[in-house]
């Protein structure tokens, strides 16, 4: 959201540092997935950022454009949302040979790896950010998800603290 997630920093005593943000409600939604090959040894993390709240519509758009790019069969690991079963459905109605979808239980967060990119990308490099506009939120959220995209210690972190292992 363009509400600034604030939290604690470092300033000279007696400076107390101010954020000047207004109640704003507009947001991006993100759609990511966390890619592992066959052998666990490459990591990859692709996104899409939307101006909206996602539909199930989105997630078979988002899924279709990973099996262009991979090309055989690739196990999804989703949550329980009521998107991703029906993203679900399509593909094994449409294209029943393109995806093995395995659920994580409900409401389980603390065991799905993508759920540690966007806290890294919320609470780690963009805290204390108050965007002008959802432009320039969108900007700031691509850059900070690209550098953790390149960095193969920080994915394999987030596969560690869901406790699922690689390969």
């Amino acid at each position: 959201m363009l509400q600034p997630l604030r939290r604690r920093t470092w300033a000279p005593r007696g400076d107390t540092p101010l954020q000047y943000a207004w109640d704003r409600h507009d947001r991006l939604s993100a759609l990511g997935a966390l890619t592992v090959s066959p052998q666990g040894r490459h990591l990859g993390l692709y996104f899409q950022l939307l101006p909206h709240n996602v539909h199930a519509e989105d997630m078979v758009w988002f899924l279709t454009q990973m099996h262009r790019h991979f090309r055989g069969e690739v196990i999804i690991v989703w949550d329980q949302s009521s998107v991703h079963r029906s993203a679900a459905a399509y593909f094994k109605r449409r294209h029943p040979g393109w995806f093995q979808f395995e659920w994580l239980p409900s409401y389980a967060p603390e065991l799905n790896p993508i759920e540690q990119c966007w806290n890294h990308t919320k609470y780690h490099d963009l805290p204390n950010f108050i965007p002008k506009n959802v432009r320039h939120l969108k900007r700031a959220v691509s850059k900070a998800i690209n550098i953790q995209s390149r960095d193969r210690q920080l994915l394999r972190s987030f596969f560690a603290y869901s406790r699922l292992r690689l390969g």
